[in-house]
């Protein structure tokens, strides 16, 4: 009888220090291994239940994807013993559907399921929604990729229009599925003869103009206010712009470990990109007040029991951006502001404002931890000293 079980091999690791989860499979005494596609940090891993541990941020949708697809390959097994024609290449055979016979939902779930393995949460949920958006348009869970046509794209495209989607909504839903159907094709679940992209081009608009003045900051900054939230919202505005437009997400997930000589030294989630950071006398008893604080995050966030990149962090972010959103417009109405304050504001105030002042635009771009022009010239040219970045932040903000 073939034994079947769900095991880790802690023997090697990749460069990220996670190892490969495979699925064991027994016949004869001849043992084969069969790759789940997914990898865990040994230390994460039961061994005896063979799942994920519960302390693992994202144990319940790893092991969830690792058990309907033990359960494929067990149905697998149990199909071809009663057929008599079990043996791993068919076995093989059966679990891995040839070119064109999987379909768009499933390879999409399984990208997803891997992008939650890594703790790529927010790529994940971005996927999750595209799939869900085409789906309710073409309800089909047996819509394959050959039937994913540049006529299809187009009226999904016209479809989204009739319900009301921005541009650039639409335009994130098509890049979303543009980038499944490429993994699709480099994983030859299709052939690149049905790409439906090959002509299209993805519209996008440009988004009306967020940045405000260095004196409505200040207003904002100045006001009194006696409402708690209201004033948190305020603050956590104010700290970003004097950190350069800092992502609130980035943010969030500041530790004590994260100040370094005055300094902020982080890793932007976004993009990866090392930022160093000033911290200004303005702000500073507010992170010697943080500092002072018995918790994990610097700053009153999230709990200390989320795992940064987890699912429920993300969703606890998402909650905190959108009611610091809500009391940032009520702080506008409050002001007579010509728009509306939102935590989007902060990053192109500071870039508009050191713009005004006259800063070059590569100045400004290395401030913001933007690539400009060709990255091959440019590790040939010398960075802006950071004294000068710290000047442009402290004139900004002044």
């Amino acid at each position: 009888m073939v034994q079947l079980r769900v095991v880790l091999d802690a023997r090697t690791q990749k460069t990220d220090g996670t190892s490969t989860i495979y699925y064991r499979i027994t016949d004869k005494r001849k043992v084969t291994y069969i790759s789940t596609g997914l990898s865990l940090e040994p230390r994460y891993w039961d061994e005896s239940r063979g799942m994920v541990k519960k302390a693992y941020a994202n144990a319940v949708t790893f092991n969830t994807s690792l058990s309907k697809r033990f359960m494929e390959v067990q149905k697998a097994i149990i199909e071809l013993e009663d057929e008599g024609l079990f043996s791993i290449d068919s076995l093989k055979e059966k679990l891995n559907p040839k070119i064109e016979k999987q379909s768009f939902r499933s390879f999409t779930e399984m990208v997803i399921a891997e992008m939650f393995g890594r703790n790529q949460t927010g790529n994940a949920l971005i996927y999750q929604t595209a799939l869900n958006s085409l789906s309710q348009y073409k309800p089909s869970k047996g819509l394959m990729f050959t039937d994913i046509t540049a006529t299809l794209i187009e009226s999904y495209e016209e479809h989204l229009l009739r319900k009301g989607c921005k541009i650039n909504t639409i335009s994130n839903y098509l890049r979303t599925i543009r980038a499944i159907y490429n993994k699709a094709i480099k994983a030859k679940v299709v052939d690149r003869r049905y790409y439906p992209f090959l002509e299209k081009s993805i519209r996008t608009e440009r988004t009306a103009k967020r940045a405000f003045t260095k004196d409505v900051i200040k207003k904002i900054e100045r006001l009194e206010l006696t409402n708690k939230r209201m004033a948190d919202a305020r603050d956590y505005y104010i700290l970003s712009f004097y950190l350069i437009g800092m992502n609130f997400t980035d943010m969030a997930y500041l530790t004590r470990n994260n100040i370094v000589d005055g300094r902020i030294e982080y890793r932007r989630r976004k993009t990866g990109t090392d930022y160093s950071i000033k911290i200004l006398d303005p702000v500073r008893d507010r992170f010697d007040d943080y500092c002072s604080q018995p918790r994990k995050y610097l700053l009153p966030i999230l709990p200390d029991n989320i795992i940064e990149g987890s699912l429920e962090g993300k969703k606890l972010i998402h909650q905190f951006i959108k009611t610091t959103n809500k009391y940032l417009k009520r702080i506008s109405t409050q002001l007579e502001l010509s728009k509306p304050c939102t935590t989007y504001t902060v990053r192109h105030s500071w870039g508009t404002i050191a713009k005004r002042m006259g800063y070059s635009k590569e100045l400004i771009s290395e401030a913001l931890g933007h690539q400009q022009g060709n990255q091959i010239t440019e590790t040939y040219l010398d960075s802006f000293d950071r004294d000068v970045i710290d000047d442009v932040n402290s004139k900004v903000t002044s």
